[in-house]
């Protein structure tokens, strides 16, 4: 069936591929082999299980290594700004996470009740995520530097039971609507002795854990893998958060995808900059690089491209998962600073959040000395479906190949830029590079089961046993998947389809140019044009005739879907999970309300 094509598809396209040697054997090996032979039956194996075919996530990320030779070996390294860095063994962290379980326990705190995080980086967050999840309760993390308005709505809507913060975030994010929560049954501070009103010390809900121990033993609630353990929280562009539900079974994903597309094995040192906030930081900041025995450092501290580089130089990183919106900061600071460090023991370097430009993926060689490989997944999914591996050629633009155990397709596209669903049926498109919606066959283990309260839109959410995700791609013949944008993000202008981020791509290949947001402007003659707003690198000025060396270079390599205006501006908006919101700069362009903005990512 014919299909339009993306006319700013070629630059990318045209790249050679990259290829360079591995500085260690990647685990995975022959990748077509891989893809034969995987099932996630055989995934399930690998994990230990509970009886009579339970599961719990807790359980497989740290009791199973604690009573082995991993007992010992550092799980979690914190290190915080101005303060000393902490550290936890597994079998620290097992018994911390007991206590914590057993506390839940003695609160009357029941299997399926909401547990809410609204935490910084430490100890404490991490506890009562797996605390959490070993006492059969949801846990939903909540990304802390929302606004008190994000906080409230979220609280609201997954009514949770249980709230653990700082005092702060406490009295100027929650107690001024705490009434209003009727849930809400106990607030956890973990910074003070002497809590706010209305609230517990982290003390003495340990010194109750500890009692209850004592009293009762252990307690290991045997969770089924359908049972649910994660409740994460994702904005649209208007309207409520959607609540993403997410069972114990998705484990398997984040345990097999840490060893598939992260490379992670036992005594590795591994750094995942996202916050546990976000379903990046808790899928690989904490769940999958655990169950795989790693130790974790994570980093309280905000953004510094010179602090990012000392830790991955003094804490010997191995792996670093990351943003593209951090490698596009470091970039912006140049190649010579991070030539200042060296970093001998990093062999994998992998990115997060959006689609990574090409200039990215070429920047990890020149900084690192490794290319930076690209995954991509949403909240939806809960673990990567799509990646570039260790060991396999690197094609700078696309998203990668379908990991082994799933299958991807791209859809045919409906008049309003979705998937045509018409009696639960939509059409598969079969040539190289047809750009459709990008759907992923149903059915693996951290598949999202519902959004909460709304089961009308999780229907909408499926079609022909098929996942829509609502971004739009194609998919070469080689397998190579490629990102166009969201389906709402494409820009038609005078019969053409023009995906935003091929557009940014190319104009950031000018040396001038450090980060591109790009979005369709409405015209009466074409439909829309493309306007780009482009963030400058050190050293440059907006000046007029920069803009039009812009948009010169932009006609040179896009041809007639060039950029018809460029504006410059330093502080293009971000989500913490690393995207540029396209929706909010046409919202301000077009003097349109802005939507939720409790994502957007705010100036340190």
């Amino acid at each position: 069936m014919a299909s339009s094509t993306v006319d700013a598809s070629t630059p990318a396209t045209a790249r050679p591929e990259v290829v360079t040697e591995p500085r260690t054997e990647p685990l995975v090996g022959d990748w077509a082999q891989q893809r034969r032979h995987f099932t996630w039956e055989s995934a399930r194996a690998q994990l230990d299980g509970l009886p009579g075919g339970h599961l719990n996530i807790a359980h497989e990320a740290v009791d199973r290594h604690a009573t082995g030779p991993l007992a010992d070996a550092v799980a979690l390294r914190c290190l915080h700004r101005g303060a000393p860095t902490t550290e936890l063994t597994y079998g620290e962290l097992s018994r911390r996470t007991d206590v914590f379980a057993a506390a839940l326990r003695a609160t009357g705190v029941r299997a399926g009740d909401v547990v809410a995080t609204l935490l910084p980086r430490g100890e404490e967050l991490y506890v009562t995520v797996l605390g959490t999840l070993k006492a059969a309760g949801v846990l939903s993390p909540l990304f802390p530097a929302f606004g008190p308005e994000p906080v409230r709505e979220r609280l609201s809507l997954g009514r949770a039971r249980v709230l653990v913060t700082d005092a702060v975030s406490y009295e100027r994010k929650v107690a001024p609507f705490r009434g209003t929560l009727p849930h809400l049954a106990r607030v956890v501070v973990v910074d003070t002795d002497d809590p706010p009103p209305g609230t517990v010390a982290w003390s003495e809900l340990e010194r109750l854990g500890a009692q209850d121990l004592v009293a009762h033993g252990t307690h290991r609630p045997l969770t089924r893998p359908d049972d649910p353990a994660l409740l994460h929280f994702t904005s649209g562009t208007t309207g409520r958060p959607k609540g993403a539900v997410h069972v114990h079974e998705a484990v398997v994903a984040h345990h097999a995808t840490a060893r598939l597309v992260l490379d992670l094995r036992p005594g590795d040192t591994y750094w995942c900059t996202a916050d546990p906030g976000w379903v990046t930081g808790m899928s690989y900041g904490i769940i999958g690089p655990l169950t795989r025995g790693v130790t974790v450092v994570t980093d309280s501290a905000d953004f510094d491209a010179r602090r990012w580089y000392q830790v991955l130089q003094d804490e010997r990183v191995t792996v670093f998962y990351t943003a593209p919106t951090a490698l596009r900061m470091l970039m912006r600071q140049g190649s010579d600073l991070a030539h200042e460090y060296r970093y001998p023991a990093l062999r994998h370097v992998a990115s997060v959040g959006e689609p990574l430009n090409p200039e990215a993926v070429l920047w990890g060689l020149e900084a690192f000395g490794l290319p930076v490989h690209d995954t991509w997944w949403q909240t939806e999914t809960g673990a990567i479906m799509v990646a570039n591996v260790p060991g396999t050629p690197i094609r700078p633009g696309s998203m990668g190949r379908p990991v082994p155990g799933i299958d991807v397709a791209v859809l045919q596209r409906g008049p309003d830029g979705r998937a045509a669903v018409q009696d639960d049926a939509v059409t598969v498109l079969h040539d190289p590079d047809a750009v459709g919606e990008l759907a992923v066959r149903a059915g693996w283990p951290s598949m999202f089961r519902a959004y909460l309260d709304d089961p009308e839109r999780y229907a909408r959410a499926f079609a022909d046993g098929w996942y829509l995700t609502g971004d739009l791609a194609r998919i070469d013949a080689d397998g190579y998947v490629w990102f166009v944008g969201r389906a709402d993000d494409v820009i038609k202008s005078a019969g053409h389809l023009i995906g935003p981020f091929e557009v940014e791509s190319a104009l950031m290949e000018h040396e001038a140019v450090a980060e591109v947001g790009v979005i369709g402007k409405p015209d009466p003659l074409a439909g829309e044009v493309v306007k780009a707003f482009v963030t400058l690198r050190a050293g440059y000025e907006p000046t007029p005739r920069l803009q039009r060396e812009l948009i010169s270079f932009g006609r040179h390599r896009l041809g007639s879907v060039a950029p018809r205006e460029v504006e410059f501006d330093q502080d293009l908006p971000h989500t913490r999970s690393g995207k540029v919101m396209r929706r909010l700069l046409r919202a301000r362009e077009l003097g349109l309300p802005e939507g939720d903005l409790s994502t957007v990512e705010t100036p340190s």
